[in-house]
Parts: C-alpha cells; structure tokens; sequence
C-alpha cells in the first residue's frame, strides 16, 4: 500500500508541478529523493547513556534504526576526542520518507509553540531545504513523561529539483510550511 502523501504526490502534485514549471516530460518533475534525520549527542565523556536514548528515541520518530556517528576531528575545548560517537543520523526514502514527511508537516510541526511558518532562505542553492526542529516532544511517538533529555534535531530534504524555486514548488506543494516574507 502505498504512503498517502506519495499517492498525492503521484496523482496530483506532478501534472500541477508540470503545468507550473512548464515541463513536459513528467520523469523531469522535481521529487524528493531523501530526508536525512540527524540528532547530536555532544561529548561521551559527559553523559554515556545519552547516545542510547537518542538512537531509540529517533528510531520511534523515524521508523528505521538510526547509524551512530563519530567525532572525525578531536577538540580539546569540548573534551572530544576523534572516534567518539557524537551523534546519530537516520537516510529515509521510499514510502517510509512519504509517511515521516506527512506526519511531520500535518502532525508534529503545527505542535510547535509559536510557530510562524519555517525560514524560506534555508535552501542551499542546488535544490536542497535543511531545518532544525528544537524539540523530539512535538512527534506523537515520544511518550512526553519518558523524556530524559530534550533534544533537537536536523532535517534535509534532498530534492532532485536543480534550482531552489523549482524546489521550493514542490516542497510547498507537499505541505512545507514556510514563512511569508515581507
């Protein structure tokens, strides 16, 4: 069965992106190709349990098992040494980045407080939207009363749109909800 956002997608998100962007071959369509999750732990040293209830924690939010990352460089100002896991970063595609993208426009980003809409410039240039979300509480799937640390996270939607406006169509089109400017 496929995602309901993909089906969106498929049925009506491509002939109206088409008619917008003037493409006639639809398989030149801006999609999305990948949302990267990622969640920093900071240094080891300091609390080790942290690493494990973040990988479980992302794994509940995303639905597929996050990869711990380790520190590439030592930093002695932040008692970091090269090797340590730092962090944890989750690459969804597929029907199970159609499901997260959903929940997360429709579900959990409208349970932010004080929310106005994301940062429109946080396009990269080459197609690509990053924003960072400073809570795990605002996902259904994090049980608020087991949360032992606050923690934020890290979210890129890698299009295959090559310019920043075609990205920014398709992405409003899936529901990102972006700040009106001026």
């Amino acid at each position: 069965m496929m995602a309901r956002l993909q089906d969106t997608y498929k049925q009506e998100i491509v002939p109206a992106l088409k008619e917008e962007l003037s493409i006639d071959n639809p398989m030149a369509v801006p999609r999305l190709k990948k949302v990267v999750v990622s969640m920093g732990t900071g240094s080891p040293t300091v609390d080790k349990t942290r690493l494990e209830t973040v990988i479980t924690d992302l794994a509940a939010i995303t639905g597929q098992k996050p990869v711990a990352r380790r520190a590439r460089k030592s930093v002695s100002n932040f008692k970091l040494r090269a090797g340590y896991e730092v962090g944890c970063m989750v690459t969804l595609r597929g029907q199970r980045m159609y499901e997260f993208v959903d929940r997360l426009f429709n579900a959990a980003i409208p349970r932010l407080r004080d929310f106005r809409g994301l940062n429109p410039k946080s396009f990269d240039g080459r197609g690509n939207y990053s924003m960072g979300l400073p809570d795990q509480s605002i996902f259904a799937e994090i049980d608020i009363g087991e949360i032992k640390y606050s923690q934020g996270m890290n979210i890129t939607f890698v299009t295959s749109a090559s310019t920043d406006g075609d990205a920014k169509a398709l992405l409003l089109r899936l529901g990102l909800p972006l700040r009106r400017t001026g």
